[in-house]
């Protein structure tokens, strides 16, 4: 297809992780193939990259049973944004992975790892997460929580104070060898995303700010929300 494309030297690339079997919006459709104002969701992730100052070779992690799937949708909606496709594995650990596999080792690159279900990534926080990570080894984007925290231990709970606390979104976005070096740690559950693996070599995660419309399309609800963030500047 003429739209699918082989890695050059560029030194931006963003690995782009689109699982999910949607069985939490109720639907038989993973939810990156659900249409938001009439395309994909994971079309809409895929062009934030690629409209970006920092245009990165897009690499698409996908289940192989979903690729052919994928190809005909982009021949039905005219998408011809270049990307790699990538099959995914069996977590999310695994198809990150088998992302940067496809990445050449001794590139000084700066990498991105994005949710295919956050479409409305803005343009200021792609380009800034290239830029701090370019001079700070990694930059995770997130944004304060709004709401009262409290945390549960053995039928316990006890307030966290707010203003401490963080919810991290993406993209996650490190220097090439520090997140290739994470990545050589054998799977643990305790792994919930690319900066806990960083943060497990000794290496300090750097915070950048984020959106409260940078959501990620997990129930139903999102998708209407979505709509109406995608109508408002």
């Amino acid at each position: 297809m003429s739209h699918i494309s082989h890695l050059t030297s560029n030194k931006n690339y963003a690995i782009i992780v689109a699982g999910g079997s949607g069985s939490r919006m109720q639907s038989d459709v993973p939810k990156q193939f659900l249409l938001l104002k009439g395309k994909p969701v994971l079309m809409h992730t895929i062009a934030a990259f690629d409209n970006s100052a920092v245009k990165p070779q897009i690499i698409l992690v996908l289940h192989p049973d979903f690729h052919a799937y994928w190809e005909q949708l982009c021949a039905a909606h005219n998408f011809n944004i270049p990307h790699e496709l990538v099959n995914g594995g069996e977590t999310r650990f695994y198809s990150v992975k088998n992302g940067l596999d496809i990445i050449p080792d001794n590139v000084e690159a700066i990498i991105a790892i994005q949710d295919a279900v956050r479409p409305l990534t803005g343009e200021q926080i792609i380009n800034e997460s290239y830029k701090y990570a370019a001079e700070h080894g990694n930059a995770i984007t997130a944004v304060k929580s709004r709401d009262s925290v409290r945390q549960l231990k053995n039928d316990s709970s006890e307030s966290l104070l707010r203003y401490e606390i963080y919810l991290v979104q993406t993209p996650q976005t490190f220097q090439l060898s520090q997140i290739k070096k994470a990545y050589l740690q054998p799977y643990n559950a305790k792994f919930t995303d690319d900066a806990s693996l960083v943060e497990e070599t000794g290496e300090k995660i750097h915070l950048i700010e984020g959106s409260y419309r940078n959501i990620k399309i997990t129930f139903p609800e999102d998708l209407a929300i979505a709509e109406v963030l995608l109508k408002s500047p």
